[in-house]
């Protein structure tokens, strides 16, 4: 099956992707496009399906960079084609030829891009991350790259959506106690469940931070069994493990 490439409008000019499950070598619960070798799956049919994205994103498979990811809101600076992967949740470079990728299965996963000074970037961001700055953290390492945040464009790519993402009390709460703002993106449940939007959220802070263009593709991982993976349909399913997708740019 061919690779499924979702791209935005946002980013024209800077390839980029977010790939869906579609085209991959992996089978049974990781069914197709499976690129985390943190999963259960086998590490060499994980390395095709990684070869298969560097492929189409015209880079050699040491040039798809990665980190070590664990919802922080930390952020590495790439200088190179490496296969270390450090402990981060963010990547910058201004580096041509590098394709920085981030791994997501219902988390937010982020593309940057201010094509005018050649700088890009690619985050991770669940609730905790974003919660703790990450998109905030980001944009800021692209300026110490001579990036101006009123050029950088965003795109969220596939995420949970607040249909699908149900939270207790305690949450908001979480939320609340650094942002009150963040209260609009909780909308009542079931009792006293919460349903919360966390591609709201991300937007919210991307545009307060200054960026020049923020948008997301409007997929949801949950919903979309045939096209994406999803953590908590995992769970729902009582499923033993879950693929991951990748997301990439490049300059």
């Amino acid at each position: 099956m061919t690779l499924e490439i979702i791209t935005d409008a946002a980013l024209d000019g800077t390839q980029h992707g977010f790939f869906t499950r579609r085209g991959g070598a992996s089978s049974g619960v990781f069914a197709g496009l499976n690129c985390g070798y943190g999963s259960a799956d086998q590490h060499d049919i994980v390395a095709i399906n990684r070869a298969r994205v560097a492929d189409a994103m015209h880079v050699a498979p040491d040039a798809l960079v990665g980190v070590h990811q664990y919802h922080s809101a930390a952020v590495h600076v790439v200088t190179g084609p490496t296969a270390d992967r450090p402990k981060a949740d963010a990547m910058v470079t201004d580096v041509p030829g590098v394709a920085l990728s981030i791994l997501t299965a219902d988390c937010q996963p982020v593309l940057f891009a201010d094509q005018t000074q050649g700088v890009i970037g690619a985050a991770h961001a669940g609730w905790q991350g974003a919660l703790d700055g990450v998109l905030e953290n980001i944009i800021a390492a692209m300026e110490t790259l001579g990036a101006s945040r009123q050029n950088i464009h965003a795109v969220i790519g596939p995420s949970i959506s607040q249909r699908n993402y149900e939270v207790g009390p305690e949450f908001l709460d979480q939320f609340m106690a650094v942002d009150p703002a963040a209260a609009q993106f909780f909308a009542n449940g079931t009792g006293d469940r919460l349903q919360f939007d966390l591609p709201g959220f991300g937007l919210h802070c991307l545009r307060q931070a200054g960026v020049g263009l923020a948008t997301w593709t409007r997929h949801c991982t949950y919903a979309d069994p045939d096209r994406f993976f999803s953590y908590r349909r995992s769970v729902h399913a009582k499923e033993a493990d879950y693929g991951r997708l990748i997301a990439t740019i490049r300059l």
